[in-house]
């Protein structure tokens, strides 16, 4: 049984709407650049591949673009917009797409929906990124959480006239709890609440070394920025030796 939040209908139905921002090209077109470089020639496999907002636009660059998908109706969504796209629907922990893939990738937090490590490592789940030649991850935890200073365990990521969010943590066991407040039309609030487990860049490493793979390099951002000790992020890619 996954720890994942499983998204319903209404989630899905919200999802590109409350994600607009992360479909704006200054946004989104460095990822699929990125990406598009580390495919080449093969196939992509994105874990998490919710409504298609990568994916689609990476199939549109001439990738061959598969998923997997928790929730059918993020899945349903995904397929309006592009039928043909193959996604299985299950936990990405334990789900194996058919075939081989030159590239597995999550993006931006997608790692931190499996919320224990277990589940997080390539080494402890059955394929499919053990056996692949590349693996690429990014993710907004890469020094404290969201820069929290020690004894402090919320942290607000958004202060907005229609959007209230703030990130609680438990530094123990790395699991947190997002919570949102939207401004509904009517002048209510509606609230909801994301669970996730936040993962270091070290421990990723110590993961993508437990399943055969090594770091070939690591970045602040989808542009390509130096990763520093002051980095708040990273985008990270791992391969197969050889």
């Amino acid at each position: 049984m996954t720890s994942s939040d499983l998204w319903d209908d209404a989630r899905a139905a919200r999802y590109d709407e409350v994600s607009a921002a992360m479909f704006r090209p200054e946004v989104l077109d460095p990822v699929v650049d990125t990406l598009a470089e580390l495919a080449g020639n093969g196939r992509a496999l994105e874990l998490a591949i919710g409504t298609g907002r990568v994916a689609i636009p990476l199939a549109a660059r001439g990738v061959d673009v598969a998923g997997i998908e928790l929730s059918q109706p993020m899945v349903d969504r995904l397929h309006v917009t592009m039928p043909g796209l193959p996604v299985v629907v299950g936990d990405m922990a334990t789900t194996v797409a058919p075939g081989r893939f030159a590239l597995v990738y999550l993006v931006y937090n997608t790692i931190g929906n499996l919320r224990t490590q277990d589940e997080q490592s390539p080494a402890s789940r059955t394929p499919p990124a053990t056996s692949l030649p590349g693996a690429a991850s990014s993710s907004r935890w890469a020094s404290r959480p969201c820069g929290a200073p020690p004894g402090q365990s919320a942290v607000p990521f958004d202060l907005s006239a229609d959007h209230v969010a703030v990130d609680t943590y438990d530094v123990e066991t790395q699991e947190a709890v997002s919570h949102h407040y939207t401004r509904e039309d009517d002048g209510s609030f509606r609230y909801l609440a994301h669970h996730y487990r936040y993962v270091w860049p070290a421990e990723l490493d110590l993961m993508a070394r437990l399943a055969g793979m090594t770091l070939e390099r690591r970045t602040a951002d989808w542009h390509g920025a130096p990763f520093t000790g002051d980095s708040t992020a990273h985008v990270s890619v791992w391969r197969v030796p050889g």
